[in-house]
């Protein structure tokens, strides 16, 4: 948990940290590990949702009543629910993004796993995701959870980020280091 002491220190890491020693008390991590990963994918594909909750005018009653209504819709668990009750009540739903990755955070390195996000220009082949996830632990010394993305801009190749390191290998940055070479 090297990183973990900086996630809490920040105020999303606060909210995060108390909510992972409540789910650890009851049991119930992956659960909440599970819900946070689904708010965070619902803020992510709805940009209503994520004005919402970074709309300084919603009322706490107003935010409130969205987040019951949310949290109904995509079926959380009753733990996660009343955080997001504590968020809307403190005035702090702007800050829920970051809440779930400091709590994803937390839970991997409790567990001694450390979590890499990985693009692609294409999507890659559960072979290749195991042969990457593989030379990722061999390299960090540690289980990886691997969370891949597609985005075909970069146009090849990878880019790989763990924590705050960053492996770009993509055909788009080496064609920038290329250009760049080239002018000067």
């Amino acid at each position: 948990m090297e990183n973990s002491g900086g996630i809490k220190a920040s105020l999303q890491g606060r909210y995060a940290s108390a909510l992972f020693d409540l789910a650890s008390e009851q049991g119930k991590v992956t659960a909440v590990e599970g819900d946070l990963e689904k708010l965070g994918e619902a803020v992510k594909a709805s940009p209503e949702l994520a004005a919402l909750i970074r709309n300084p005018r919603v009322t706490r009653e107003a935010a409130a009543a969205a987040m019951v209504n949310l949290a109904k819709l995509l079926k959380l668990s009753p733990l996660t629910q009343k955080f997001l009750g504590v968020l809307a009540g403190n005035r702090r739903l702007g800050a829920l993004p970051d809440v779930v990755r400091a709590f994803a955070a937390i839970a991997a390195a409790q567990r001694g796993e450390v979590a890499a996000e990985v693009t692609s220009a294409h999507p890659l082949s559960a072979a290749q995701i195991s042969a990457l996830s593989a030379k990722l632990k061999a390299r960090e010394g540690k289980e990886v959870k691997l969370k891949a993305n597609v985005d075909p801009a970069i146009l090849g190749g990878l880019v790989v980020r763990i924590g705050s390191k960053q492996i770009d290998s993509s055909i788009r940055t080496r064609l920038n280091t290329l250009a760049n070479a080239m002018k000067g």
